[in-house]
C-alpha cells in the first residue's frame, strides 16, 4: 500500500476558497495526494463556487468540507492557507513543515449584480487553479499541471 500525502486547504471565511483549490488537486494530482478542505467560519461554500468550477470542468458538487475541529486532529503533509493577506490573518499551523500562504481574495465579500459577482469568483477561481498547478508540478513527477493550461479553453 502507498502512502498518499495529504493536503488541507484551509480557508478563513466559509470553505468556497478551499474547496476551489482541493478540486482543482484532484484534477491536477489525480490520486497522488488526499486533498482535504475546511474553513474557519463554515464549512459550506457558497453555490457560485459549483457553477464557475464547473465552467471549467471540475465538479465539486459532491464534495464536501471537513469540520475545523475535525481536521486539527489530523497530520497532513502540507497545509495552505487560503485568505486574503490585506484583510484577514494567516493563521499559525504549528503541527506543519510544510505550509504555505496564498493571499486571495474572499469572492463571498463580492458586491454587485449576480454576473459581476460571478466575475469576482472566476478571477479567484483562475488564480487558484495556477497556484495549484504550480503546487502540484513541483510535488508531482509527470503531474497533469498542464491541465490548468487545457481548461482555460
Amino acid at each position: 500500500m502507498t502512502h498518499k500525502p495529504k493536503v488541507l486547504f484551509f480557508s478563513t471565511g466559509d470553505a468556497t476558497r478551499s474547496q476551489m483549490a482541493e478540486g482543482f488537486l484532484h484534477a491536477f494530482a489525480g490520486d497522488k495526494f488526499i486533498g482535504v478542505s475546511t474553513a474557519v467560519k463554515t464549512p459550506d461554500r457558497n453555490p457560485l463556487t459549483v457553477d464557475v468550477m464547473k465552467e471549467v470542468g471540475v465538479d465539486i458538487s459532491n464534495q464536501h468540507s471537513e469540520e475545523l475541529a475535525q481536521s486539527l486532529k489530523e497530520h497532513f503533509a502540507c497545509v495552505v492557507t487560503v485568505c486574503d493577506a490585506a484583510r484577514e490573518r494567516f493563521p499559525v499551523w504549528p503541527f506543519t513543515h510544510n505550509l504555505f500562504h496564498w493571499s486571495l481574495p474572499d469572492p463571498t465579500a463580492s458586491t454587485g449584480s449576480p454576473e459581476e459577482r460571478k466575475t469576482v469568483f472566476r478571477r479567484v477561481r483562475d488564480e487558484i487553479r495556477q497556484k495549484v498547478a504550480e503546487f502540484t508540478k513541483q510535488r508531482v513527477p509527470g503531474s497533469r499541471h498542464n491541465a490548468a493550461e487545457e481548461m482555460k479553453s
